[in-house]
């Protein structure tokens, strides 16, 4: 099979002539993502490119993000200003939004050699704040697919497309720092939940433009992760993810595509919730004591989810090589029976030099996968 084909296996629910094998973020046949063009990941992500199957997470491109860029699925037509500024090596980032209701505020940072962006000042901060937001008219803005030939070339054969998208819950909770979140989800019910409402409709109008230009083979849907425990308690996971996340991976499967939910933490109290959500399968299935449920706890319950993890990142940072075998040998053997399983670590670096042990434990987390994940 080549790894395209074995993909769809498990998407299908075809027994592939072995467990397909993600290296996740690291995607050897994208050259548009950072790690190609990074010299010291280049030894790995040449081992990556001959010996794993590639999902290349790829989206299309905006003429206007919306809210200073903060989420590709806002796609509102507003007026902001941005300042930059450098602090030391870290540059800063001010964008002020003015809605309607008045202004709101969000201030980021970028660090050399870390490909991540930090937070340290969101958009709502206040109740007033929330409806300064939903204050906002909206403008569907419809993407640029231009890149998407260039990407079918490169993955072609070797893998699929995976564009991901950011559910209600995902952008509403990203309006807020964390703790501020958690505490307004609680407190501000009614009004949170009119954040969802509001979104639900700027997100499907996106996903029905990916879905129209064949943009993906399947679909990682963001944001469950908000909701899960111990941020807040099963009932607000039902009541904050089903009714948004359902309709979205209903269009998804409409058009013959995979969707793929995407929850870090604790999901053992949630899983009845992320199965009526109609989803085909779920990331990154993190394993004790990061999660709380094992690849065997999901396949004894709902065999036919898809599954796709569940080596942890750490272990490929700061594991030994017994680490690394041990780890491999347990999702195998948990994760084979019935097929619908692809093994993939729950995150990728984000570091800069990439450190050579880490290089290491991922070629040999290639290595091991292969030999024992034959059928």
């Amino acid at each position: 099979m080549t790894s395209r084909e074995r993909l769809l296996a498990v998407m299908n629910g075809v027994l592939p002539d072995r467990v397909p094998v993600s290296t996740y973020e690291l995607a050897g046949w994208n050259s548009a993502a950072w790690e190609n063009s990074e010299p010291s990941y280049s030894r790995l992500m040449d081992y990556i490119r001959r010996n794993s199957d590639c999902i290349a997470m790829w989206g299309p491109s905006w003429s206007n993000a919306g809210l200073g860029g903060l989420f590709t699925t806002w796609t509102d037509t507003v007026d902001a200003e941005r300042e930059t500024w450098m602090e030391g090596e870290r540059r800063v980032t001010r964008t002020v939004v003015h809605t309607p209701g008045g202004d709101i505020t969000a201030v980021d940072a970028n660090d050399p050699g870390i490909y991540t962006t930090w937070h340290l000042e969101h958009f709502c901060k206040s109740a007033e704040d929330v409806e300064r937001v939903l204050s906002i008219p909206y403008e569907f803005v419809p993407p640029s697919f231009d890149d998407l030939p260039r990407i079918r070339s490169e993955v072609a054969d070797r893998g699929i497309i995976m564009p991901s998208i950011a559910d209600p819950l995902c952008i509403a909770a990203e309006l807020f720092a964390m703790s501020d979140f958690t505490i307004f989800a609680f407190t501000e019910r009614d009004l949170f939940k009119a954040v969802l409402d509001a979104m639900l409709p700027r997100v499907m109008d996106v996903l029905a433009a990916m879905l129209e230009a064949e943009a993906g083979d399947m679909y990682r849907v963001v944001g469950p992760e908000y909701a899960s425990e111990p941020y807040l308690p099963p009932e607000l996971f039902a009541e904050f993810v089903v009714p948004y996340d359902r309709p979205m991976c209903d269009l998804i499967r409409s058009y013959g595509r995979y969707a793929r939910l995407h929850s870090h933490g604790r999901l053992k109290n949630n899983l009845d919730s992320v199965v009526a959500t109609n989803c085909n399968g779920i990331d990154p299935a993190e394993p004790p004591p990061d999660g709380d449920v094992t690849i065997a706890d999901i396949r004894g319950q709902y065999p036919d989810l898809g599954i796709f993890g569940n080596i942890e990142l750490k272990v490929l940072e700061h594991g030994s090589p017994e680490d690394v075998r041990s780890a491999v040998s347990v999702a195998m053997e948990h994760g084979k029976p019935g097929g619908r399983f692809c093994l993939m670590p729950t995150a990728a670096p984000i570091n800069v030099p990439l450190a050579e042990k880490t290089a290491d434990n991922y070629i040999l987390y290639m290595d091991t996968a292969r030999r024992l994940g034959q059928y």
